[in-house]
């Protein structure tokens, strides 16, 4: 059965929710030390997070973007906050899902199997040269900073840092893009490309994307 590391300082609020997990068969890790959430979980990755924001010491946001950067998942955010700019905040940090509590015990459960069952068996963090990706979210981190890629960003940096420095062809992003490799819009493309570079400036990774003129693109190594 899935492991779930769950991170709640309200002592209450946490035995509940083991007493629940246990109950519906997961094995439980109950983190009760908040000097330093981080390292014990990336040394004993569980299959699941469950993570509260309002945490001493480092916020649940920080702890989100390290343990994602880290390459755990999924991570699901159970928290009081219920401002929608908390969650979106949330999920632009890479968070699978948002929960606010009070929280239904089987809604809770239902939102834990769909996220087990939706990253089973998939990909882990890609690695660039000086970044990595989520390519399940499309979340990119560097360093301490994380940001958010569109659909069409992410699928074209996907193909990109998969192929490493060789060049990937116009046609073949246009099948990760469009799904046809029938390269037709050159303008389209541009325009993705364009795009994804402006994004990538914000973390001053603008330079990273190569073009190898009328063939391609490439990632710099």
């Amino acid at each position: 059965m899935a492991t779930i590391t769950i991170v709640e300082d309200d002592s209450f609020m946490r035995e509940e929710l083991t007493d629940i997990l246990l109950k519906a068969g997961y094995n439980v890790i109950a983190i009760s030390d908040f000097q330093d959430v981080v390292t014990p979980i990336v040394a004993n990755p569980p299959d699941l997070v469950l993570l509260d924001i309002n945490l001493p010491g480092l916020s649940g946001f920080d702890i989100c973007r390290s343990l994602k950067s880290k390459g755990i998942r999924p991570i699901l955010i159970l928290t009081s906050r219920d401002k929608l700019q908390d969650e979106l905040h949330g999920l632009q940090l890479g968070a699978d899902d948002y929960l606010t509590k009070p929280c239904n015990r089987d809604r809770l459960l239902a939102r834990i199997q769909n996220l087990l069952r939706r990253f089973e068996g998939q990909p882990d963090l890609l690695e660039g040269s000086n970044f990595t990706l989520d390519p399940n979210t499309f979340t990119l981190y560097k360093g301490d900073q994380s940001l958010l890629l569109s659909a069409n960003e992410g699928k074209i940096l996907k193909a990109l840092v998969q192929h490493k420095s060789e060049m990937v062809s116009k046609s073949t992003l246009s099948e990760h893009l469009w799904g046809t490799n029938q390269y037709i819009d050159e303008n389209a493309l541009q325009v993705n490309i364009t795009r994804l570079r402006k994004t990538l400036r914000k973390l001053d990774l603008d330079d990273q994307i190569e073009t190898i003129r009328g063939q391609g693109y490439r990632l710099r190594g």
